[in-house]
């Protein structure tokens, strides 16, 4: 696995960066096919904050975390992303034995504003089904992916009632 630690406005120590590689190396005893791990360390304002993407198979898992130690955020998020790889676990057991567990929708507050956060994914061709599982390991509402069947871009969401939408381009 390859771990990369970064620093924002915080200077990444050795012994900062061999703490984070350890704790984050031990999700290896979990899953054993994580093809990366990007750990970014933080200071806004009074709080540490620390974010782990976990890149498996094409999936992500992410996790982040703030207190008042970088140290302290590193473990708060390691603990978040042990529930996380249980749960990517239990969805590879379920989706092999053809079990699909409904999953809760979740309150959002609908909220007017400016984009202030920007990110970049790699875009995988995967079937809806897939997106779906890749959308709830990330713990979002919406997921956009590029359908393998089609090769167009698609969107899938959770809807209000539980259940799932799929968004397709029309020509």
């Amino acid at each position: 696995m390859n771990i990369i630690v970064n620093g924002r406005h915080l200077e990444v120590t050795p012994a900062l960066r061999q703490y984070a590689e350890d704790k984050i190396g031990r999700f290896t005893k979990y899953i054993s096919n994580i093809s990366e791990a990007i750990v970014t360390v933080s200071v806004e304002k009074h709080r540490q904050k620390a974010e782990v993407l976990l890149k498996v198979n094409g999936y992500m898992i992410q996790a982040e975390g703030a207190t008042g130690d970088v140290y302290s955020a590193i473990d708060g998020v390691v603990e978040k992303l042990e529930k996380q790889v249980v749960k990517y676990k239990e969805k590879l057991s379920d989706h092999r034995k053809g079990d699909k567990k409904a999953v809760a929708p979740a309150a959002q507050p609908v909220r007017e504003g400016r984009i202030i956060k920007h990110k970049k994914f790699d875009m995988k061709p995967m079937t809806p089904d897939d997106a779906v599982e890749q959308m709830d390991m990330l713990g979002k509402d919406f997921f956009v992916f590029t359908n393998l069947s089609s090769g167009e871009m698609n969107v899938v969401y959770l809807r209000k009632d539980g259940n799932y939408g799929l968004i397709e381009p029309t020509r």
